[in-house]
């Protein structure tokens, strides 16, 4: 449990990320009938580890590699000519054509859905998929857009004054791979009794609108 002194109590450890996304990768499977014509795309950065862990649950189940890319979306951000920050420009990677594919994009954590409308201008210029679904981690509400998820591994109820991070073995080296909290107050309701492990956290943020309704890039940690 979370305790007085700020520490955070763990919510997700990497069982349950793994069995998570066995799980969507069914749901992927199910509702498009098999792999034929599918692609999986990350959004930089934890969208790019869990494609590629998607795509090698999707290779060990059909015994298909089907192509995986990484999409950068720092140009398109709606908050790109308001920030004072200096954009960093990630790697867009999509060697196949998107043309007539049914493209699964991937993200770590879904917020305010700016981070995905920026991710499908950026897939449109790429080509004209004949449909774009959405894969993610974890869903933490608080949307901004009309935008939901097709495949979540889980639903996480949080405040706007908390933010989520997701700690990835690919990212950290670590073999981190698992979720925690920590409560702005003693009273938030993130006080489950989970063993110790590591991964991703909700952390104390001011309440400042500098930092409100940006994407999920903003908050996202892996």
């Amino acid at each position: 449990p979370t305790t007085t002194s700020g520490w955070p109590s763990w919510f997700m450890s990497a069982p349950d990320m793994q069995r998570s996304l066995d799980r969507i990768v069914l749901q992927i499977l199910e509702q498009n009938n098999g792999v034929e014509n599918l692609a999986v795309v990350g959004i930089h950065t934890g969208g790019v580890y869990l494609a590629e862990r998607i795509k090698k649950i999707i290779a060990d189940r059909e015994g298909v590699n089907v192509p995986v890319g990484s999409l950068d979306i720092t140009l398109y951000r709606d908050d790109l000519s308001t920030s004072h920050r200096k954009p960093r420009l990630g790697k867009t990677d999509i060697p196949f054509s998107l043309d007539g594919r049914k493209v699964v994009l991937v993200d770590d954590v879904l917020f305010t859905g700016r981070t995905i409308r920026a991710a499908m201008d950026a897939l449109i210029d790429f080509g004209r998929p004949k449909l774009i679904q959405l894969a993610v981690l974890i869903d933490r509400g608080h949307r901004e857009l009309p935008i939901r998820a097709d495949f979540v591994g889980k639903n996480l109820p949080s405040s706007l004054w908390q933010a989520v991070s997701v700690n990835l073995t690919e990212k950290s080296g670590k073999g981190l791979a698992a979720s925690r909290f920590r409560p702005v107050a003693e009273s938030s309701s993130f006080t489950r009794p989970i063993p110790p492990s590591v991964g991703w956290r909700v952390i104390s943020r001011s309440p400042a609108r500098s930092w409100l309704g940006r994407s999920e890039t903003l908050r996202s940690r892996v």
